[in-house]
């Protein structure tokens, strides 16, 4: 009798956002992709095959497993593609822009730079920047009755830009320059995000002197970090020089295993200007949703002002003081998760491959959608509320890892979140210990995915003394 032919497993199709339905949404997507992109997984389901800016094929998830099997388990088949890697043309290879034996060369020389001796060396820098930023403002509310308001957003990338310039250079920009660095980010990051969402506009944008004019705003911002590269390395020549415990040292003083050799001037720059971008862009963006939050729940800082005069009474935190106020973390998190800063993450696929019967082909872009996942209402019970238990020890070992990924998964995970988490916890119990927090704006300030997801419009708190 002859053998009967073993059953054939038929790819999965997904379904498809049709073209024009893409290229309709084109323009909507280039201003807030996120309602567009939640509209097509709502209609269509956790994965679907559409174009991005009608054009550009891509596979967007926000499947759990699928996401872990790209940026975790199968990573090798899965660099960063064209488009993030586009970036690499403002900011330079760093390792947010750089992919394949460099990045890992560069990962190895600078992950040493941030153990927890070094971020617990640098957390007496975070809480003097932080007391610097804050004593203005106390000084203010107390000439005008016991409060002031502030810009949130205005205040939190100050305040964030100022720790990682500390923290890098070991020396305080001028207010100009720390507002023309916050400035030329802005302004590079919107320019290159409008190129990926709206890709049949880059003949245009070349024609027009677009992308001169931005590649001269690079250069500026090079320019600028490379008077302080230049000045350490000058001052490194006077005898007696001490140099200072920060991260620019430890990238001077870095060494490549095989040749023993220091990375040349345009690498420090590189990699100078990438700690720059990420280091304060995930902590401002992160700190001011999280006052958004908070000032429209005060029983949570109820909760974690209890724990605080518990475990510190009236005095400043310090780093070992952190893993006693756990809940602060817990606001942090939960934060995170409904405003995720990574919002979305891309890669390409370098071989055929294939997810529990769904083909990925060589070439396929997937697109794997952060906010999406945090939001999944399959994975999190109330998705859209303010929940930060979820987070504490009991649920957390309920939860299903790859549902949370702020700082993304697999080898790319970002190599500073220790240091983001520390510096956040730090600025939300100072502020906190100085001044109760009321809201001042009542509406929402809307959403602007650009490379991270800040908020669109500013937004004001009332800080009253205490």
């Amino acid at each position: 009798m002859a053998d009967l032919p073993l059953p054939v497993s038929r790819p999965i199709a997904l379904p498809q956002v049709p073209r024009w339905v893409s290229f309709r949404h084109s323009v909507a997507l280039a201003a807030n992709p996120i309602p567009v992109l939640d509209g097509y997984l709502s209609t269509y389901g956790d994965t679907v095959a559409t174009y991005l800016g009608g054009i550009q094929p891509t596979l967007l998830t926000r499947d759990p497993g699928l996401i872990q099997h790209v940026l975790q388990k199968n990573h090798r088949n899965y660099p960063k593609s064209a488009l993030s890697r586009g970036l690499g043309r403002f900011l330079g290879q760093g390792l947010l822009t750089s992919e394949g034996s460099y990045w890992l060369q560069q990962r190895r020389l600078i992950q040493p730079g941030f153990h927890r001796q070094r971020i617990a060396g640098l957390t007496e820098l975070m809480l003097g920047v932080i007391d610097e930023s804050l004593a203005p403002l106390q000084a203010q509310a107390a000439r005008q009755g016991g409060a002031v308001e502030a810009d949130v957003p205005e205040l939190m990338t100050a305040l964030t830009f100022r720790i990682m310039a500390r923290s890098v250079f070991s020396t305080s920009m001028s207010e100009a320059e720390l507002q023309r660095l916050a400035a030329l980010l802005t302004a590079l990051q919107a320019f290159y995000v409008r190129t990926v969402r709206q890709p049949y506009l880059k003949l245009w944008l070349n024609a027009s002197g677009q992308y001169r004019r931005h590649d001269a705003l690079s250069a500026e911002m090079r320019e600028l970090l490379r008077g302080y590269v230049r000045q350490r390395r000058q001052a490194a020549r006077r005898p007696g020089y001490a140099p200072p415990n920060d991260l620019l040292q430890m990238l001077l003083d870095a060494r490549y295993e095989d040749t023993g050799e220091p990375m040349s001037e345009e690498q420090v720059l590189d990699e100078a200007a990438i700690l720059l971008v990420a280091g304060h862009e995930t902590s401002a963006n992160a700190l001011s949703w999280l006052w958004l939050l908070l000032a429209r729940h005060p029983q949570e800082v109820a909760r974690l002002r209890a724990d605080m005069q518990a475990v510190l009474g009236g005095r400043a935190p310090q780093l070992a003081d952190l893993a006693q106020l756990p809940y602060a973390l817990q606001l942090i998190q939960e934060t995170m998760r409904l405003y995720p800063p990574a919002w979305i993450m891309d890669r390409v696929a370098l071989a055929n491959d294939e997810y529990q019967g769904v083909p990925l082909p060589k070439g396929t872009l997937v697109s794997a959608y952060i906010y999406g996942l945090h939001h999944s209402p399959r994975l999190w019970s109330e998705p859209e509320a303010f929940r930060p238990e979820r987070f504490g020890k009991d649920q957390l070992r309920e939860q299903a890892a790859p549902a949370y990924l702020p700082f993304g998964a697999g080898p790319r995970l970002c190599i500073g979140n220790q240091f983001a988490l520390t510096e956040m916890q730090l600025v939300l119990l100072e502020v906190l210990r100085r001044f109760e927090v009321e809201p001042v704006d009542t509406g929402h300030p809307g959403l602007q995915p650009l490379i991270t997801l800040r908020p669109r419009t500013s937004f004001r708190l009332r800080l009253r003394l205490r």
